[in-house]
């Protein structure tokens, strides 16, 4: 449904996207994941023919985004991450002027926005500009989907809304999927990954990985510990003094542990993650975890709890990274 071969757009000196390839398959919820200044709004405004790229081509149901745009944009729905409808319409105002624009009415298609619309109807003589952020939300995906697309691009759209506008956005999702819409969704939210039958993770213009969110986890390459204790500053600096300092990623740390006597090759990296600290060995052994917890002891942190977790796709992001000692996954977890 969606084919994209090494897309690449620049402003000025940035690099916003580089050499962006991937496909998406007809009914798909393909995620975009990554943080702000990633590429996800650039690449979604080449998708829906909003902008040029510099290089490389892109098709959407076997339409070229260059030559095609008329089809594409006729043929596409487009959710941007700022809310871009008209303050000063109404709600009822706001999607009869999408529909006429489609040649299309709201009763026509409003079996398919019926769910999520039917929860802002009843305010419908409200001004646009009058609206919570989750009904500004409800409104501009109903208004992307008046003229039943066959792809809808939704660009961080659970962005400043409360949790039950996100749930029930999503639930909308999965519906608009068995009615067989192709979904491309961005958002820098780890957690709504796994929500998307495939993703790829997005830092600085660049594609890191892509794979469904299972895949990605299960191709993480060492053993995930979350760690926490009395004093969560105090354990994230001495947890910090175990990760690798010189940029050539020179891992060897001076500490005197219990079992070795003398330094090791450690290398340790450490994020914060809800009320734990993720901890993962790059050079992981069986005493290892319960030499750092004996070591931590040792310098005085109470009520100490270290237990192995599942890698979430937070953690796989952060070991993706180019700032992370591996830059690519090795092997799968046994």
């Amino acid at each position: 449904m969606i084919g994209v071969n090494n897309i690449s757009k620049k402003y000025s000196k940035v690099q916003a996207l580089q050499d962006i390839s991937f496909s998406v398959d007809k009914g798909e919820i393909f995620g975009l994941i990554g943080p702000d200044g990633a590429g996800k709004t650039t690449l979604f405004r080449i998708l829906t023919t909003l902008i040029l790229a510099d290089s490389g081509t892109a098709t959407l149901n076997g339409w070229d985004v260059v030559k095609d745009y008329s089809k594409i944009r006729e043929n596409v729905g487009y959710m941007p991450g700022r809310f871009s409808l008209y303050l000063n319409m109404t709600i009822e105002e706001n999607l009869d002027f999408f529909a006429t624009l489609f040649n299309t009415t709201i009763a026509e298609n409003y079996d398919l926005i019926k769910d999520i619309y039917s929860q802002i109807e009843p305010f419908k003589n409200r001004r646009a500009g009058k609206l919570s952020g989750g009904m500004k939300q409800k409104l501009a995906l109903s208004c992307a989907l008046i003229h039943r697309p066959l792809i809808l691009f939704l660009d961080e759209p659970t962005t400043g809304i409360d949790p039950v506008s996100r749930k029930e956005l999503w639930a909308m999702l999965r519906k608009l999927k068995g009615e067989g819409i192709t979904i491309v969704v961005s958002t820098p939210y780890m957690d709504e990954a796994m929500l998307c039958d495939r993703i790829a993770l997005m830092q600085k213009g660049k594609i890191m990985t892509i794979d469904t969110p299972q895949g990605i986890i299960d191709k993480f390459p060492q053993k995930v510990y979350a760690v926490k204790a009395d004093n969560m500053s105090r354990l994230l600096d001495d947890l910090r003094i175990l990760t690798p300092k010189s940029p050539e990623g020179d891992f060897t740390s001076s500490l005197n542990f219990p079992f070795r006597g003398q330094g090791v090759e450690l290398g340790v990296s450490v994020h914060t993650f809800g009320e734990y600290h993720h901890l993962t060995f790059f050079n992981d052994d069986e005493n290892l975890c319960e030499e750092i917890k004996i070591y931590l002891q040792d310098i005085g942190h109470n009520d100490l709890e270290i237990k192995e977790i599942t890698p979430t796709i937070e953690d796989c992001f952060m070991n993706l990274t180019p700032k992370s000692p591996k830059g690519d996954f090795a092997k799968p977890r046994k």
